[in-house]
């Protein structure tokens, strides 16, 4: 081989060397490449499994923020709401919510695959315990508004139709696309370029406009609005866990925008400054709508205001700088703190202040998307007039099908399985009507309940020397442990008999107001004719104002002590609130004909005495007359409806409200033990012999003066000759209870 082909042959295999150099570095550019890829995704699936435990502990804020605003007899059930629709929106997610929401799009509408949703691939697996998390979120912004007077079923039933057909429906509309190509869009909202980045309107308005719905259906709760104008707020009963769910819910909402990119890149920065930015003046401009308008920095304004801010950035802060998501959150402060003052105004009982915060806000943030939103970023070729036109649409559309797509739902549910707790239940609270959360009266009417059905008088009531109810329960079990004594020494079922109406006559004591209240012209008595009395009275004491009952009821025994138990728990609830004595009398009608056992009613008389007015304002259901003596003549007023329970009214002019001075008078309520008594040619004395021993007993004590006029009824009602021991003291069995207030100085 010469010189020449060795060169050439050298030359020859450098350059096989320089083309293997370039293929080694190509293979390994691309194997970079495919790595960088491959932690880009495993990075973005790490963020967005870490947003979706973010927005998964903001349920806890909603429970801590409820609970507190909520009064403490409705806690426990808000809690175990918030649980509750927790699994269930997941669980009817899993089933058919997400694909309704990111199946194969029907006509744009909603979609219909990945039914019962399983696969194998990371990245939907991912995405699908995101959206979970979102669905949750809408179904449990209804339980704020409604709560404290929506049954617990009724609830579970809003919260399945909220995550198993309006959020996924709206979310198809806005938010469905192709997997594999996520720029293409199924959902005829999306297609038409409606933008909404997390959701103020997709999530939050869903919920809001549910919750108005309901609101409507349901009505508010008893007392919180009055027919004369007057508004009673109901304070929360921890502001302070109020306030530290709203910063629990603050710290979750970074991983409710910030998920929502999808993706841990460049624009997660701007995301999160957005979320806080706005979220800080939504909380300045709320609290200082509430100091101009209540004069005061107001708890509700402060807690409500950052949570205003956070809806209202929620459709644009992906698209939007700094300095416009200060705007929007300012603006979004103010507009929910208007619309809570608004909802006063229309008398909608929103107890969280739901609605002005994830509706009034989320409509607003929906809005500035157009308003502010950098299109060059959002990849819009529209004006900002035509965009804010289809956000408009959106805004109308997804509205008008939750709002009254929900009101027809559950208007209809609502006329065959009512949504809303009874009266009673609301007042004594949803913890123990719903969850049988107990308390120690509660605990003692179990008890005295369960003997009822059981005869079993083991039974124990609670004890506790600190609680009305827990003395009670004391001294009824002295009672019972001295009944199981004697039980060797006497006829085991007459002593347990007599006992047990000692017991109930008790019971109906405690159960009566006292006799000598101070600083007020009034005084009632109560005698039963021999066991426990259908006969009562009662009054309820305002500061210059005492309301009076006077009722009597059919039959006798157990059954009509407990329909007077119930009577006068109803009395108090509505005297309480002040109500009208013909308001009070349509309450208790209702509420005791759909309750009192058949062919039961009560003949009822309710007033109330202004002390300073001197004013008198009486209302009677089927009782006799009630009498107004000034000097010696009398006025009566007689009833002009039917007696209790007997049918339902809808309008409380069917008891008729008569208003009188008493000018140095008295008013007098009995009952038929007083008329019926017989004289002495065996024939009743009726209400003008009533009027005349009024007048044979006058006394400038009206206390004396119901005493010697009772007493002489009293005497002549007993039953001679009769003995029943163990059932009245001494054996003075009456013909009838005898029962009469007094109202005047």
């Amino acid at each position: 081989m010469n010189k020449a082909e060795t060169l050439t042959l050298i030359e020859k295999l450098q350059t096989n060397i320089y083309q293997l150099e370039l293929l080694n570095k190509g293979a390994i550019n691309s194997l970079e490449f495919r790595l960088d890829k491959i932690f880009q995704a495993n990075l973005d699936i790490l963020w967005l499994l870490i947003c979706a435990i973010l927005v998964f502990i903001m349920q806890a804020g909603f429970m801590c923020l409820e609970t507190g605003l909520s009064r403490s007899k409705n806690s426990i059930n808000v809690a175990l709401k918030n649980i509750s629709d927790f699994g269930i929106a997941v669980v009817v997610f899993w089933a058919f919510g997400f694909a309704l929401m990111y199946g194969t799009s029907v006509s744009g509408l909603f979609g219909n695959k990945f039914f019962f949703f399983t696969t194998k691939v990371a990245g939907y697996q991912t995405y699908f315990v995101f959206q979970a998390m979102f669905v949750a979120t809408a179904a449990t912004i209804i339980s704020g508004a409604v709560a404290e007077r929506l049954k617990f079923v009724s609830y579970l039933i809003i919260t399945f139709f909220t995550s198993g057909l309006f959020f996924p429906i709206v979310g198809h509309w806005a938010w469905a696309f192709n997997f594999d190509n996520p720029s293409q869009k199924f959902g005829w909202l999306g297609k038409l370029g409606y933008l909404d980045f997390a959701g103020s309107s997709v999530v939050h308005s869903v919920g809001g406009w549910i919750a108005l719905s309901v609101l409507l259906i349901i009505g508010n709760r008893t007392g919180r609005f009055r027919k004369d104008n007057s508004h009673k707020p109901f304070q929360g009963s921890n502001i302070p866990m109020a306030a530290l769910g709203a910063l629990i819910l603050w710290f979750g909402w970074f991983g409710f925008n910030g998920g929502a990119n999808g993706a841990m890149d460049l624009k997660l920065p701007l995301i999160l400054i957005n979320t806080f930015l706005s979220a800080s003046f939504g909380l300045i401009f709320s609290s200082a709508m509430g100091a101009i308008i209540l004069k005061k920095p107001e708890p509700l304004f402060m807690i409500t205001g950052p949570l205003a801010g956070l809806v209202s950035i929620t459709a644009s802060c992906a698209y939007v700088d700094p300095a416009d998501a200060i705007l929007i959150g300012s603006i979004g402060g103010i507009i929910s703190s208007g619309t809570i003052v608004l909802l006063e105004k229309l008398e909608i009982d929103d107890v969280v202040s739901a609605i002005p915060v994830h509706l009034a806000a989320g409509i607003w943030g929906t809005i500035a998307v157009a308003l502010f939103g950098d299109f060059q970023m959002m990849g819009v070729e529209k004006t900002r007039l035509e965009q804010l036109y289809i956000q408009f649409i959106g805004i109308v559309s997804i509205g008008s099908f939750c709002f009254f797509g929900s009101y027809i739902i559950f208007k209809t549910i609502n006329s065959f399985f009512p949504l809303r707790v009874g009266k009673i239940q609301e007042e004594l609270g949803l913890n123990i009507s719903e969850h049988n959360a107990s308390t120690d009266t509660h605990e003692l009417l179990e008890v005295l309940t369960e003997q009822v059905k059981t005869e079993d008088y083991s039974l124990r009531a609670p004890q506790d020397p600190f609680t009305d109810s827990g003395i009670i329960g004391t001294q009824y079990n002295v009672l019972m442990n001295k009944l199981e004594q004697s039980e060797k020494q006497k006829n085991k079922w007459k002593n347990r008999v007599s006992n047990e109406i000692k017991l109930a006559m008790n019971v109906q004591k405690r159960l009566m107001p006292k006799r000598n209240i101070e600083n007020y012209p009034i005084f009632g008595l109560n005698i039963p004719a021999r066991e426990i009395s259908g006969d009562f009275y009662d009054f309820y004491l305002h500061d210059d104002e005492v309301y009076f009952t006077l009722s009597d009821v059919s039959g006798k025994g157990v059954n009509a002590g407990m329909v007077m138990a119930k009577a006068i728990t109803l009395f108090k609830i509505f005297a309480k609130q002040k109500y009208k004595p013909n308001e009070i009398l349509l309450e208790m009608n209702n509420d005791l004909n759909e309750t009192n056992p058949a062919g039961t009613f009560i003949t009822s008389i309710v007033g109330r005495y202004n002390l300073k007015s001197d004013l008198v304002e009486i209302a009677n259901a089927g009782h006799l007359p009630a009498l107004l003596k000034i000097g010696e003549d009398f006025k009566e007023y007689p009833s002009s409806a039917m007696p209790l329970a007997v049918v339902k009214h809808k309008d409380e002019n069917v008891y008729n409200l008569e208003s009188f001075k008493l000018n140095g008078g008295r008013i007098y309520c009995f009952t038929d033990g007083f008329s019926e008594c017989m004289n002495e040619n065996k024939k009743e004395i009726g209400i003008d012999g009533v009027k005349k021993l009024i007048l044979k007993h006058t006394s400038p004590s009206l206390q004396t003066e119901l005493e010697s006029a009772t007493e002489e009824i009293r005497l002549k009602s007993l039953k001679k000759g009769t003995s029943e021991v163990g059932v009245k003291e001494n054996n003075d069995i009456l013909d009838d209870d005898l029962t009469i207030v007094g109202i005047g100085k």
